[in-house]
């Protein structure tokens, strides 16, 4: 009987970091996401893949030269996001995963 409790308790105590990896992971995934506040329309914005693409856009139609989105001052990035809010992904044919 102890060898089966050894072995139960062996087996569990390797199982909880496998159960909670997936939320660390999760965890660690949102901190390095940028977020930012549109203030026009009193919305806040995740920088990801589909942000980018859009944004690639946004410059190209807009001719505009291909700068880090963070670098903008604050006019332009708020144009961005007026013009974001016309733009879906699907209109823009941004691949949602």
């Amino acid at each position: 009987m102890p060898r089966f409790l050894n072995a139960a308790l062996l087996g569990a105590a390797l199982m909880v970091p496998l159960a909670l990896a997936p939320t660390a992971l999760r965890a660690e995934d949102h901190k390095t996401a940028r977020t930012y506040h549109d203030k026009q329309h009193n919305d806040d914005h995740e920088w990801n893949n589909h942000e980018d693409q859009a944004y690639h856009a946004w410059t190209k139609e807009n001719h505009r030269k291909n700068s880090d989105f963070a670098k903008l001052k604050d006019n332009d990035q708020q144009a961005y996001w007026g013009w974001r809010h016309e733009h879906s992904d699907a209109l823009l044919k941004i691949d949602i995963h």
